[in-house]
């Protein structure tokens, strides 16, 4: 009798951020057959076990919604090939570690783990015909990092551990500065900002004293201060001073760092890609946009910025599809599933 089982999906592409984990199964034509949104599962916050658990969550959901669940496949397979981008694989004994963690679940035949700045840098890029993809990519979310490939396959990125390893940006720190510049505003010590009132607003409090005592108390997690980002760029538009400062700063950051990944692997800058990602940048808001563009511009000549097209879940499913040695042809069907956007997770 013949065998009458779907064919085993080729690739279970994971991005894993801080907040929240997309994952997708890709078919070996490029085809996209199911893609879930999950929780954050960063080892850091939950420890090697516990991303394991949340993620296997996920990848149930997931292979259910393409007529199975996890485990369904023969001998427990959900794809052949793990092509996982994870927020907190910023060490090689991390990425092995993590790698070996996903061996142990028995989902695939073959996995890879990368940090998740490499999704969003697969995302913005197009392989030339005999060519790897290459180019720069800046992810800018709850933190901030930059990756890098050159033409001839190496590749290079930052440490992006906080103030500790020299970095500057993302969510957590505008969220701060928000806070900073708000509290100087109202209690003397700065100059006067539309940030002030729209901080105190955003968390429904008189004043920016209030909120400051609320985190203070526990009564606002400070996670919350990342909402923040959209009371900067609310009042950046309005032509606030304080607010338009922090995004050329950020822009700046950017640059910066886009700047030295070209340095380190010998890019030119002419016609060298510079992908834009993660939730700041990809937001397209314009103050910041132009700002970026404008000092790239200026430091890299020739360098070509842009927001890519899929988001980073997309990437790490081309990283996988280029493990497997899918062609041109299943790049092109992939970035073509017009609603790359993860539903949220069934409920239990």
């Amino acid at each position: 009798m013949a065998d009458t089982r779907p064919a085993l999906p080729a690739v279970l592409a994971i991005d894993g951020g801080n907040s929240k984990t997309d994952v997708a199964l890709v078919a070996a034509d490029g085809t996209l057959l199911a893609s879930v949104r999950g929780p954050g599962a960063n080892h850091e916050h939950v420890g090697v076990d516990g991303a394991m658990r949340i993620l296997g969550e996920i990848v149930k959901d997931v292979a259910a919604r393409v007529g199975g669940a996890a485990g369904a496949g023969p001998d427990g397979l959900v794809a052949r090939h793990i092509s996982s981008c994870l927020a907190g694989a910023d060490l090689p004994e991390e990425e092995e570690q993590l790698a070996a963690a996903l061996r142990g679940q028995g989902w695939s035949l073959t996995s890879a783990v990368a940090n998740d700045t490499f999704a969003v840098l697969r995302a913005g890029l197009t392989a030339a015909p005999g060519q790897p993809p290459w180019g720069v990519a800046v992810t800018c979310g709850a933190g901030i990092n930059c990756a890098g490939m050159a033409p001839d396959g190496r590749t290079t990125r930052f440490l992006a551990l906080g103030r500790l390893t020299g970095d500057w940006g993302g969510g957590w720190y505008l969220g701060q500065e928000v806070m900073w510049w708000s509290m100087r505003a109202e209690d003397g010590r700065g100059p006067d900002t539309a940030l002030r009132q729209a901080t105190a607003a955003y968390f429904g409090l008189p004043t920016v004293r209030d909120v400051a005592v609320g985190v203070h108390l526990g009564r606002i997690a400070r996670e919350e201060l990342l909402g923040l980002t959209t009371v900067l760029f609310e009042a950046a538009s309005g032509g606030d001073a304080v607010a338009r400062d922090l995004l050329e700063r950020l822009a700046e950051e950017v640059a910066t760092m886009a700047r030295t990944t070209m340095r380190r692997l010998a890019l030119t800058g002419e016609g060298t890609p510079v992908v834009l990602g993660g939730a700041l940048l990809a937001a397209r808001h314009p103050v910041l946009t132009l700002a970026i563009e404008r000092r790239l511009a200026a430091a890299a000549p020739g360098a070509v910025p842009h927001v890519a097209d899929v988001p980073p879940v997309a990437g790490a499913a081309l990283l996988g599809l280029d493990y497997l040695g899918a062609g041109a042809d299943a790049e092109r069907r992939l970035r073509s599933a017009g609603s790359f956007r993860p539903p949220v997770m069934s409920p239990e």
